[in-house]
């Protein structure tokens, strides 16, 4: 994570005892898995939109011209008369 280096640690220190405050390290895991449930819901809807958004856009093969089909022809009638 670009965020974290040796200039910004004592800021994510302050914040661990801020929140460590807040909740208590008793609820900590709670609020962690809310999180994490979160952050996949949030990536899956956004990959799922993606795929909608790229499935909209993209172009679709050209389909053929249907062309009429005509009934099979007929057995010709035999001319001949049962005599």
């Amino acid at each position: 994570m670009p965020f974290i280096g040796t200039g910004h640690v004592w800021i994510l220190a302050i914040l661990l005892v801020v929140v460590l405050i807040v909740w208590g390290p008793g609820k900590l895991p709670d609020v962690g898995s809310g999180m994490g449930r979160a952050i996949r819901e949030f990536r899956k809807a956004s990959a799922d939109t993606k795929a909608e958004f790229a499935a909209a856009t993209t172009p679709e093969a050209p389909v053929a011209a249907a062309e009429p089909k005509l009934p099979a022809a007929a057995p010709a009638a035999d001319d001949r008369t049962a005599a």
